[in-house]
């Protein structure tokens, strides 16, 4: 570059940072938490350093005299470290990190990656121009820059082999001649009450978390720890940098699994391993944030039946339309919050997929035996599934295909189910579109042109055929007599869900209960109450149940979803798992309106939703559009999701991902926005 234009921009450089000036350090201790671990604030933002887990260099002729500063790590890949190269790695911190601020500038230390680097005159001027108290740098640009001069201190970082930390914002204490950096989280407040608490990896070498337990103080809001961005970016792990919130049924070593529920939170034990599931995430680059809301034992209870856990708030509308069960807080969370990337459920009857509905976000129930859930609280394990809700269909689906891998898939002892086999990406699509009279259309006829310009586009986008049929009708002329009765199925499916939980879980916790408290019965939510009183079916009922289920999957998958030589599933059904298109509420008064709906109409059972754990097939529920309703609690129109279901035989979701990123392509799916409105 020509030594004018240098100038030029330089000039421009000090001319916009110096508008705010950083030379103070802006760190203000607040308090040590429960750990030790500071927390602070840099003017309203409140941060946490986990000062347990830092790193120690030795410093030569250090000047600082503070014992705490705010610190910049920038890693250099240039041999020549120009202001222009400085500007440019600032902003990309400040515009693509919501953890870092300028205020971290005031002291930098610049660690070089070439070898060999030299430190422009244009370099040390830009950092004077934005305040820069105290300058660090490594050993390599110790080499070859004997006189450097600005506004700031100059200390050298004595570099430790296999020892360097990674750029971003880092909280720095200095004593004497050691320096130690400590990554810093900023915390976010849950103001939609969807976590139990907020997490971090103690990073001890234990593979223990810490529960934050820090709230609000202005509400006791729970407050979530995340990292800043800045340090995956250096990570090629295909979820690097990730931040996740997972559904408080998931073990994770060191903390207590509450289920939902005081009574076992008050007799439990901390997690002595991480579930398998959560542990594939951190091996990928997942950073896990926070344990979310569930419904007590992950029941399917309506929201004004949750006692031991406030219910989460959904963002979208008036802020009161329901979350729906089981895993409400994970759904609610990506809908409300843009620092948080995903979040992972489960599904046993349509703990995922109702939730994505109701918030308007990406969620599946993933064909059965997709992952292993060892370390998960069971309630079926037969028909348990875990799933990831996501706002970006192509984030999705990256998640998934990183997610799901054969190594973890259950097996067959387990599903009672034959094995799935490895799938692959799969370009070869359904030729029909299989369209349920039984569950079709929405009962909103504004949501209906939505579903029917959705289904336009995507019978076109694929060249498939659409055709109407009564699926119920078909399940009950399947060519097995012992199979051919929807009703049956339903109640080997009842069945299926209530022996593992009863023996796994109720009466470990009544029996522990009455030993300890002298006979007491444990204090539940009513839908608990009493079923947990209940000795549950024998093994013969549970092996009969079982059987009908096999026998069930068998002649679905021969005459209603099966493969051909050409694609893995031949035809793929669309229904809603929602509500049709009417708002649901969290207070069951506001439910009684012609102009709402129950997520389940009272007395009745939600066979929509139980097509997929009777069949073990996949089921993924989408976002397509949004419309209007007149709020009773705000009195004035509000804006809900409408969401779509995709059917497919069990074993297809890789061909499933296909398809949703196909339809992203074209723009008939889109990311899903944060807040009131998904669109």
């Amino acid at each position: 570059m020509a030594s004018w234009l240098k100038f030029i921009f330089l000039f421009i450089a000090v001319a916009i940072s110096t508008t705010t000036y950083f030379s103070s350090n802006h760190y203000k201790h607040f308090k040590f938490n429960i750990y030790g671990d500071d927390v602070f604030q840099v003017g309203n933002i409140t941060y946490l350093a986990n000062t347990h887990d830092s790193i120690s260099f030795t410093l030569e002729q250090c000047m600082v005299t503070e014992d705490n500063v705010l610190l910049a790590v920038i890693i250099a890949d240039t041999p020549v470290l120009t202001a222009e190269y400085l500007h440019e790695v600032i902003s990309n911190y400040t515009l693509q990190d919501d953890v870092f601020q300028k205020e971290f500038l005031h002291s930098v230390y610049l660690i070089s990656s070439t070898g060999t680097s030299v430190i422009e005159d244009s370099a040390t001027s830009y950092l004077s121009s934005l305040g820069v108290s105290h300058l660090f740098i490594d050993t390599t640009y110790a080499a070859l820059n004997n006189n450097i001069t600005g506004s700031f201190s100059v200390t050298i970082v004595q570099s430790t082999d296999n020892v360097s930390p990674s750029a971003g914002p880092f909280l720095a204490r200095i004593q004497q001649n050691i320096i130690k950096l400590s990554r810093v989280y900023r915390l976010y407040p849950d103001i939609y009450r969807n976590f139990v608490d907020g997490i971090y990896n103690a990073n001890d070498g234990t593979g223990d978390y810490k529960a934050l337990g820090e709230f609000r103080p202005e509400w006791p809001f729970p407050m979530i720890p995340v990292p800043s961005r800045i340090y995956s970016w250096r990570d090629d792990r295909p979820l690097a940098g990730a931040r996740v919130g997972v559904k408080d049924i998931y073990d994770i070593k060191g903390l207590k699994t509450t289920r939902g529920s005081l009574s076992y939170w008050s007799i439990t034990e901390r997690s002595d391993m991480t579930a398998p599931a959560i542990g594939r995430i951190l091996d990928l680059g997942g950073v896990i944030v926070g344990k979310q809301k569930t419904s007590q034992f992950a029941s399917a209870a309506d929201p004004w039946y949750w006692s031991d856990v406030q219910h989460p708030y959904n963002p979208r509308g008036d802020g009161w339309l329901t979350c729906a069960a089981s895993s409400a807080g994970s759904a609610c969370s990506i809908a409300a919050y843009e620092w948080l990337d995903f979040a992972i459920g489960s599904d046993t009857g349509c703990s995922m997929r109702k939730p994505a509905a109701v918030a308007g976000v990406y969620g599946q129930r993933p064909s059965q035996g997709m992952m292993i859930l060892d370390g998960v609280m069971p309630i079926s394990y037969t028909t348990d599934t875990a799933g990831v809700f996501s706002r970006d269909p192509y984030q999705w689906i990256k998640f998934s295909k990183a997610w799901y891998t054969p190594s973890l898939y259950q097996n067959e002892s387990v599903t009672r189910l034959p094995p799935l086999e490895e799938a692959l990406d799969s370009k070869k699509f359904p030729r029909r579109i299989l369209y349920p009279v039984d569950y079709l259309p929405l009962n909103n006829s504004a949501a209906e042109l939505i579903l029917e310009n959705f289904i336009a586009n995507f019978s076109s986008l694929f060249n498939m055929s659409v055709e109407k049929f009564n699926l119920t009708d078909k399940i009950e002329h399947l060519s097995n007599p012992a199979v051919a009765n929807y009703t049956k199925l339903l109640s080997a499916l009842n069945i299926l869900w209530t022996y593992d939980q009863l023996r796994e879980v109720a009466h470990p916790l009544v029996n522990e209960w009455a030993t300890r408290f002298e006979g007491q019965y444990p204090p539940l939510d009513i839908p608990n109450r009493a079923t947990f009183r209940n000795s549950g079916p024998n093994l013969l009922s549970i092996e009969e149940a079982v059987n009908i289920r096999r026998m069930a999957v068998e002649a679905y998958e021969e005459q209603i979803q099966f493969s051909t030589n050409d694609t893995c599933s031949e035809s793929i059904i669309i229904y809603d798992i929602g509500t049709g298109g009417k708002p649901s509420f969290r207070e069951r008064e506001l439910n009684g309106s012609p102009e709402a709906a129950y997520l389940v109409v009272p007395g009745t059972s939600d066979a929509g939703g139980n097509i997929c754990s009777i069949f073990g097939c996949a089921d993924f529920t989408l976002p397509i559009g949004q419309v209007s309703y007149f709020s009773n609690v705000t009195f004035v129109e509000e804006i809900m999701p409408v969401t779509i279901n995709l059917i497919v035989k069990r074993g297809c979701d890789h061909m499933l991902y296909g398809l949703v990123e196909k339809l992203a392509d074209h723009g008939v799916l889109k990311s899903v926005k944060v807040g009131k409105t998904a669109f």
